[in-house]
């Protein structure tokens, strides 16, 4: 296999793997779903410029840093932000729930959409980048260019906010 086509499954198996979460993050940020994709797809562009070895053993955090940078800039350029209203992804399980635990489960989802899109900015986008896309605190300081323990302070304290807020609304 030639070094151009290592590259292209290298870039095809990272879009598989990130494609849809990235597309989430960036819908995060944007707010709407087209952007979201044009930001996602200008990460892939750029990945497929880099060097596998250059990005090897980083490569998820190196994909949510072009795209939260793409996505802020793009955002700075529309001067919009629309919150995200709800994860369109969201699958149940194979046992297929009654009509009312999924009615009960997409109640709580809105209520913690709600309450998610109530944090400032900064604890929102740590918060999605922990729990959507499942980074670690080094790879989402990588992302925001905070420190990690400054990364912990914050999802903590968004975390403590959502939990004191959440009885309110169950």
């Amino acid at each position: 296999m030639d070094e151009a086509q290592a590259n292209m499954e290298w870039v095809s198996s990272a879009l598989e793997r990130h494609g849809a979460a990235l597309t989430r993050y960036a819908a995060s940020i944007t707010g709407d779903d087209d952007s979201a994709r044009d930001v996602v797809q200008d990460t892939f562009v750029r990945l497929c410029a880099e060097n596998p070895v250059q990005v090897d053993g980083h490569l998820a955090a190196w994909l949510y840093t072009v795209c939260r940078h793409r996505a802020l800039d793009m955002q700075r350029k529309l001067h919009r932000l629309v919150p995200l209203e709800a994860d369109a992804e969201a699958a149940t399980p194979d046992g297929q729930p009654s009509p009312a635990m999924v009615l009960e489960q997409r109640e709580t989802a809105g209520i913690a959409l709600h309450l998610l899109a109530a944090l400032p900015p900064q604890q929102r986008e740590v918060v999605r980048l922990k729990f959507q896309a499942g980074l670690s605190y080094a790879e989402i300081a990588d992302v925001t260019h905070l420190s990690v323990s400054n990364v912990g302070f914050i999802l903590h304290t968004a975390l403590k906010a959502l939990r004191q807020c959440l009885p309110r609304h169950l």
